[in-house]
């Protein structure tokens, strides 16, 4: 029979303390039930642990056995009760987080860098994804969380973050490249560059109505993998099209992004609609945070 590990604690302490007096006071029993606690011990080893002497107690032969590999099994059941207590606290396993390649650039790395300095044991695996595979990662528990623009489904929980604002991307050397802001309707005669309808449809039905409500539709000339992608289209001369004004960090030449009027980019925390884990509510409590510090005409 395996003993229990409080039997085994009380036997630790009273060869450390060296009496039954102090090692009952350390324990906060009484000195009665510690001894009951060692009789129990030794009837189940059926052997003597320690003598009684004048000066205290001392080691058997048998205890001398049992008193190193006594205090490795408390070592390690302490081991496992501090790993137990960091997953129930959400101090400990993996947080795998999804986000959009447009709020890579300000947004994740003052996240990631907090989160890891504040919550060191937790494993934070971030990814930059698509829109389609971060809400298909979501969905499937590849991902618990994500940094994105509102995925417009209803199925996710989101949690509104910040507000930035939206630019068109012009050429150097537009005509409008001057201006400190213009309105979406005066660039109805454009070549637009966008991305691909399939990659996010219900990104798309919002932009078309943007542009219903400016009064046309956009001529497009050619469609664009990624932001990157887009604002290279756009140095070649090929059109214009219309970013987060977060995505000037991307591109330090051959565009120019100038602000739409009343046109802004929410950026969501995203994650199945149920209770957060604890590791979440950790890394939700500092992406506020974080959030809360940006400029969003800054950033």
């Amino acid at each position: 029979m395996t003993p229990e590990l409080r039997l085994l604690r009380s036997f630790v302490a009273i060869v450390e303390e060296g009496s039954l007096t102090r090692a009952a006071g350390r324990l906060h029993i009484a000195q009665q039930s510690l001894s009951q606690q060692l009789r129990q011990l030794e009837a189940q080893y059926g052997a003597a642990l320690v003598e009684r002497t004048s000066r205290g107690v001392r080691l058997t032969v048998v205890g001398r056995v049992l008193l190193p590999e006594a205090r490795k099994l408390l070592a390690e059941a302490d081991r496992v009760t501090a790993l137990v207590r960091q997953a129930a606290s959400g101090e400990i396993g993996p947080l795998r987080v999804g986000f959009l390649s447009s709020v890579a650039n300000y947004l994740m790395p003052p996240v990631v860098r907090a989160f890891r300095e504040r919550h060191p044991t937790v494993d934070l695996q971030a990814q930059e994804v698509s829109i389609a595979k971060l809400v298909a990662g979501l969905r499937n528990g590849e991902f618990d969380a994500g940094l994105t623009r509102p995925p417009l489904v209803d199925d996710l929980a989101t949690e509104h973050l910040l507000d930035e604002p939206v630019a068109a991307v012009l050429p150097e050397g537009h005509p409008l490249a001057g201006r400190d802001e213009i309105a979406l309707a005066e660039l109805a005669d454009e070549s637009w560059l966008l991305t691909a309808r399939s990659s996010w449809p219900p990104w798309h039905r919002e932009y078309d109505r943007a542009f219903a409500l400016a009064g046309y539709v956009p001529r497009v000339v050619q469609r664009g993998t990624s932001p990157q992608n887009l604002l290279a289209l756009v140095a070649a001369g090929l059109g214009v099209t219309r970013l987060p004004l977060s995505t000037r960090s991307l591109r330090n030449g051959g565009v120019v992004f100038v602000p739409l009027a009343d046109d802004y980019a929410a950026v969501m925390l995203a994650h199945r609609d149920e209770p957060l884990s604890k590791s979440l509510e950790l890394f939700a409590v500092i992406v506020r945070e974080v959030s809360h510090t940006l400029d969003p005409a800054h950033l």
